[in-house]
């Protein structure tokens, strides 16, 4: 149960919340289900099911189980766990920005109801359940102003070019965000396990709070409506096909090598197939039903302005719960209540998928490193959780902000979409679908069916590579607020995806050059995989059975 729960809370995040509902009222409403539920089936599943079985057979984490598959493609262990680094630095702000509200949510009148505070500028407009309130282009809401000017002190911030100084109440609270996660992993899966019996299953209390209060709200039906009211003549344009791979992709989070760690710490004998299905359905359904809380709150508030659902639901990303739902919320009777437990869901679902990602990095190294590392885990921790921290520093400052955009872009949108391309490549074109087949069939006693193996070996690659080249095709240039990125950031969001991919040819080259033989005797060693102890164990007990 500790480990389906640990799959589960790294399966359900922060993008489960904001992204779903976004990226469904705008391609189709209920009609985008449809791609939806076909590209999980087809694609997420399958991928999800696949490093279940992998790293629960071989026990190993991302770097070291390449020996077991196909050595040549290490590389991708490498790759995994730069990544993860890259997701640390700006996924545990967007935590510390949360913790930030939950400590703030502490008054009895929350500090983005009103214009009256010393942060506030002219242009603050209250203009909630108002009607003789004139909005212009300039006008700003209590809650936009005490994101953007008290949390995130993004006026002192010039974009890119000049970052500003630290916000150290931030510096303060990712200290105690990183604090959480040290002591939840310093001693291992059994300390994590332990954790998110809390942190898995409060989020569910939470949202289901969140929903009975939302449906009781006045205009609730109106979000309901333009959440679920199905376009048809969206399911013709192909846009909602990439966005309905990706969300799905996004969404399971195959790759990241958290599910290669986890899954290596089970019995030999754990039904992966069930854990693969319960926890995909539950990841699709919390999707789905987190739709309904956040609109029937936009309904609410498009009732209370007069104006239409559209118009209220313009924002997405960390913009929709840092300034829209807060908006909301502060506005309702019982604020203080609800403001706390929507942000203390936050920081759950948060820290447990920090938990897997770090979990992830750890595995991978020690596993990789065990000689060296075996005995001084509570070090490693340390030290990770150091480097991490260090590493999301420049996201603290006055433009941090746009750090995280930058980071959450370039550092693990298409690099991870290309990894976990290449391991499905390794594992059923090189390592072979037999003889995954098989190792699955010596772990749950059946072998996966043809559809599975159809998926692995065609479906599924497709589905990526629809993905990268939909994605490498459509790049939008970044904006974030009203700053648009200068042209240099592209060249460095290259930078930064390229710095992960490049271990994957680098390793392939290094391997190949000192491994002996002729350049077709490399390549044959290279792809095969290494036989271990319990391998070499096998053959000889089959050669000594042989008359």
């Amino acid at each position: 149960m500790d480990f389906l729960l640990s799959v589960i809370g790294f399966a359900v995040d922060l993008g489960n919340v904001w992204r779903f509902p976004y990226i469904c009222y705008q391609n189709g409403g209920g009609a985008f289900l449809i791609p939806y539920t076909i590209m999980a089936i087809f694609g997420g599943v399958p991928l999800f099911y696949m490093e279940l079985a992998l790293g629960q057979f071989h026990r190993m984490g991302a770097i070291p189980i390449w020996k077991r598959i196909c050595p040549i493609f290490k590389g991708i262990g490498f790759a995994i766990c730069i990544i993860a680094l890259y997701v640390s630095f700006y996924y545990n702000t967007i935590i510390a920005w949360a913790l930030f509200y939950f400590y703030s949510s502490f008054t009895e009148t929350l500090p983005w109801t009103n214009c009256d505070n010393p942060w506030n500028t002219p242009n603050c407009t209250n203009y909630f359940g108002k009607s003789n309130i004139t909005w212009s282009n300039y006008s700003k809401s209590p809650a936009e102003e005490f994101y953007t000017r008290k949390v995130l002190g993004i006026h002192e911030a010039d974009g890119l070019d000049d970052v500003g100084g630290l916000r150290w109440q931030l510096l303060f609270c990712l200290f105690i965000i990183f604090t959480i996660v040290y002591f939840s992993l310093w001693k291992g899966v059994k300390t994590s396990g332990k954790v998110v019996w809390v942190t898995a299953t409060l989020p569910y209390v939470v949202l289901l709070i969140l929903l009975i209060r939302g449906a009781t709200l006045p205009g609730a039906w109106r979000g309901i409506l333009f959440y679920l009211r199905p376009k048809w003549e969206k399911l013709t344009d192909t846009t909602v096909w990439v966005d309905a791979a990706a969300q799905i992709f996004f969404s399971l989070g195959p790759g990241f090598g958290v599910l290669l760690a986890l899954s290596s710490y089970n019995p030999f004998h754990n039904n992966c197939y069930r854990d693969a299905l319960i926890t995909s359905a539950v990841n699709c359904l919390t999707s789905f039903v987190s739709g309904f809380v956040i609109f029937t709150v936009l309904g609410y508030m498009a009732e209370m302005r007069g104006v239409e659902v559209e118009d209220v639901a313009k924002d997405k990303g960390p913009s929709l719960l840092f300034i829209t739902y807060p908006e909301a919320i502060a506005n309702m009777m019982g604020s203080t209540f609800f403001a706390i437990i929507f942000f203390l869901m936050m920081i759950t679902l948060g820290l447990d998928s920090t938990f897997g990602g770090l979990e992830a990095i750890i595995t991978a190294v020690m596993d990789e490193y065990p000689h060296i590392l075996s005995k001084r885990r509570e070090w490693f921790v340390l030290g990770l959780v150091i480097v991490c921290f260090t590493g999301s520093l420049s996201t603290l400052t006055h433009g941090g902000a746009y750090v995280v955009k930058l980071l959450e872009q370039y550092g693990a949108g298409c690099p991870i979409i290309a990894v976990v391309f290449l391991e499905a490549i390794a594992v059923s074109w090189f390592y072979g679908i037999q003889r995954f087949s098989n190792d699955v069939k010596s772990m749950l006693g059946f072998a996966p069916g043809i559809f599975w193996k159809i998926c692995w070996v065609a479906i599924s690659p497709a589905f990526l590579a629809f993905i990268i080249v939909s994605s490498l095709m459509n790049q939008p240039p970044l904006a974030l607020f009203d700053y648009q990125y200068p042209e240099w950031t592209t060249s460095v969001g290259f930078l930064i995806g390229a710095s992960s991919f490049i271990w994957i040819p680098v390793y392939m080259v290094y391997k190949l050059v000192w491994t002996p033989g002729s350049l077709k005797e490399r390549l044959a060693v290279c792809v095969r995989p290494e036989k271990t102890m319990r391998d070499q164990q096998l053959d000889s007990m089959c050669m000594a059975s042989e008359p």
